[in-house]
């Protein structure tokens, strides 16, 4: 496969991944940002600013693996908190980040992190085999410098094994995978295990 036609797909992957996602309401607006990294390095990431669930070929555009733009659209924001994330994890190939609102909840309700155990849906989590497992989930504080956050995210996730995703708090998620596939069945996991969490403290969604 040539590199366009690598671009073309993950692209179609991503328009597909932000329409199943925005259908869900994990993505109202124009927030999230999702990315996939090609066999070259380079990232196909969504453009700043743009609905996900109406995603076209023109919203998905191209980044070196620090980030800048190889064109003259420009990426999102959060750009630094993907690159971080395709540095940490090798094996990684996209990074997904809603604005559920079930994560946005439990920000509120936990400390600086969530921990999950004993759910059989935790072996939807790339590498977990037995319901008798335990993630935690980190609970960033919200930051506009995302440099900072970025560098705040790296130093957890280096000292800490088994991270499967984390939070910022009144904000949204971030989770990955191996495959866009990968990524969003992560999303779905871990937002229906976010759901639960809040339910058993007393909150019920609409």
């Amino acid at each position: 496969m040539s590199v366009n036609d690598e671009f073309g797909q993950r692209t179609a992957e991503l328009i597909e991944a932000g329409r199943y996602i925005h259908d869900r309401g994990w993505a109202p607006a124009t927030s999230g940002n999702f990315s996939a990294r090609l066999s070259d390095g380079r990232i196909a990431i969504t453009v700043s600013g743009r609905h996900k669930g109406e995603l076209t070929a023109d919203d998905v555009m191209l980044i070196d693996s620090e980030g800048r733009p190889l064109g003259g659209q420009r990426p999102s924001a959060e750009t630094p908190l993907h690159t971080s994330l395709y540095r940490l994890y090798p094996t990684v190939e996209a990074v997904l980040h809603p604005h559920s609102p079930s994560a946005t909840v439990v920000s509120r309700l936990f400390g600086d992190e969530l921990a999950l155990q004993d759910y059989e849906l935790l072996k939807a989590l790339q590498g977990i085999e037995t319901h008798e497992s335990r993630i935690v989930v980190p609970i960033f504080h919200n930051d506009q410098d995302i440099r900072r956050l970025a560098q705040r995210v790296e130093d957890y996730i280096g000292s800490h094994d088994d991270v499967y995703g984390y939070i910022i708090a009144g904000h949204g998620f971030y989770t990955w995978g191996t495959s866009i596939k990968e990524a969003l069945r992560h999303v779905e996991a871990l937002d229906f295990l976010f759901d639960i969490e809040i339910r058993l403290h007393g909150v019920v969604p609409r």
